[in-house]
């Protein structure tokens, strides 16, 4: 699987705390370079496209409005 630097340094930050929320405002801290912030739309975008490239892994990011993302294993069981 190959990821961009942004994907990779999200999923990164979710692996690091995974079975817990990080918050957007995290992981604009962890990605922002020198001068340049990265706003709340940019990190969706980078979301979703990881979500597309994480799924067949097994794995999902789950989106807790207001609180940020949580990395989990996803699973056909219901």
């Amino acid at each position: 699987m190959i990821l961009f630097a942004r994907e990779y340094g999200i999923l990164e930050s979710l692996m690091l705390q995974i079975g817990r929320v990080v918050s957007k405002e995290k992981i604009a801290q962890r990605l922002a370079t020198g001068d340049d912030e990265l706003g709340d739309n940019a990190i969706e975008v980078n979301i979703h496209r990881l979500r597309k490239r994480i799924k067949p892994y097994g794995a999902r990011i789950r989106t807790l409005r207001g609180l940020g993302y949580l990395l989990e294993e996803h699973s056909d069981e219901v």
